[in-house]
């Protein structure tokens, strides 16, 4: 099967693109405009909208692939590619991608998607957010080609079983961490809320109100959840409470460990705890602080996100087992055999693996994610794209739901 024709659509993504380090530096809001000047290159404002590019491979059997070259909302900051606008790539794609493409014929989807992942431009990779659309579109080809699922295409290839059972969805809350929770509550969702704890004011100065919140939550569970309903409480900080406490992998241990008792019933997640702002000093400061929690017989799990943007970033972390669990940013990652490869390293390696990505991706993107997770036994997933909670949730949900349906039918767990 060959590419005949590359087509590229400008595109919106689920929500915003977001100047982290204006962000972090004490931008004020108003509504839902964030205000000031923006810090980080690339970004015309400290909040942008969130815009992706639609990838069409048109078939020499007439049938179209689909892929969407996202990004993540926090671009351009710790090690990650610059926010990524249609009106810059959409022409990189159409000059430089697209003399590449088309004519070529598409063999397995590990090879054409490594190929494709690897591929230099004068001496430098196309954009992650490039790798990511072109390679959801080849696997997508293969499962048009193969008349199998997108989940089919992944196990087959890296010898794998698709998961039977559900996969636990994070929900993503926005600042609104109230309101959006109770939605979370309502539909049972298995891990909330994530929580947006990017600045100190949110935290608070010795982390109080991230206290007062997650007391507020365990009440509100206990309170209006369905009975037996038992979420994971999945916290992303942002590296905050490291900058709190001085990067102090005894204090925050104690802080965490506090935190775990309000969290009691149920499991505690942390995610992001420190950003010293580099690789190496995250990751040194991870790993003394996943041994100071363990130390106290504490059941805390440190999730790693910042920091540990590619394949090689996240065997890095797991090496070193700076983390309980890797959030794996598949827009990060480019290439989507890349995330297929992060997943299947973490567990063989004893890592739980968090597929995520970001709430500025697509229907499209967020579709793949679940065919990869699934096919990879992922021990967590996204509910993207957006903060709403309500549709990135339906979306994840039913496109796992299909998946199991579907080859339950064909007989393929038997």
């Amino acid at each position: 099967m060959k590419i005949v024709k590359l087509i590229t659509a400008e595109g919106m993504g689920g929500y915003y693109f977001d100047d982290l380090a204006a962000v972090k530096k004490g931008a004020k809001t108003d509504g839902y405009f964030i205000l000031g000047d923006p810090i980080t290159p690339g970004h015309k404002k400290v909040r942008n909208p969130g815009r992706t590019i639609s990838i069409m491979l048109l078939l020499d059997t007439g049938d179209v692939a689909l892929g969407s070259c996202a990004a993540i909302q926090y671009s351009g900051v710790v090690g990650r590619d610059p926010i990524l606008l249609p009106e810059v790539y959409i022409p990189q794609i159409e000059k430089e991608v697209k003399p590449l493409l088309e004519g070529k014929e598409i063999t397995t989807f590990k090879e054409t998607a490594e190929w494709f992942d690897s591929l230099e431009v004068n001496g430098k990779k196309f954009h992650t957010g490039i790798r990511y659309g072109v390679t959801q579109a080849i696997l997508d080809a293969v499962a048009i080609r193969d008349k199998i699922t997108q989940a089919e295409v992944v196990a087959k290839e890296y010898d794998t079983t698709i998961r039977h059972e559900m996969i636990p969805i994070l929900a993503q809350s926005s600042d609104n961490r109230y309101l959006n929770s109770d939605k979370m509550i309502i539909k049972s969702v298995p891990a909330i809320p994530q929580g947006l704890f990017n600045t100190v004011e949110k935290v608070g100065e010795k982390g109080e109100k991230l206290e007062e919140y997650l007391t507020w939550l365990v009440n509100r569970i206990k309170q209006y959840g369905e009975q037996g309903y038992n979420p994971i409480i999945h916290l992303d900080v942002y590296g905050i409470p490291g900058r709190i406490f001085n990067n102090d992998p005894e204090v925050l241990a104690g802080y965490f460990v506090k935190l775990e008792k309000l969290a009691s019933p149920f499991q505690l997640d942390i995610e992001c705890p420190i950003d010293t702002g580099t690789r190496d000093g995250t990751m040194q400061v991870m790993v003394s602080l996943t041994r100071a929690l363990k130390s106290r017989n504490s059941k805390v799990e440190i999730a790693a996100d910042d920091w540990c943007n590619n394949l090689s970033d996240i065997k890095f972390f797991v090496d070193n087992k700076a983390a309980d669990m890797i959030q794996i940013k598949a827009p990060d990652l480019g290439g989507i055999n890349n995330s297929i490869e992060a997943v299947l390293y973490c567990k063989k390696n004893g890592l739980k693996a968090f597929l995520g990505g970001t709430c500025n991706e697509t229907d499209i993107s967020s579709r793949v994610t679940v065919a990869m997770a699934m096919a990879t036994n992922a021990d967590m997933v996204y509910n993207k794209p957006g903060m709403g909670v309500d549709e990135g949730y339906m979306i994840v949900y039913n496109e796992m739901k299909r998946l199991i349906a579907l080859l339950e039918s064909k007989g393929y767990y038997k």
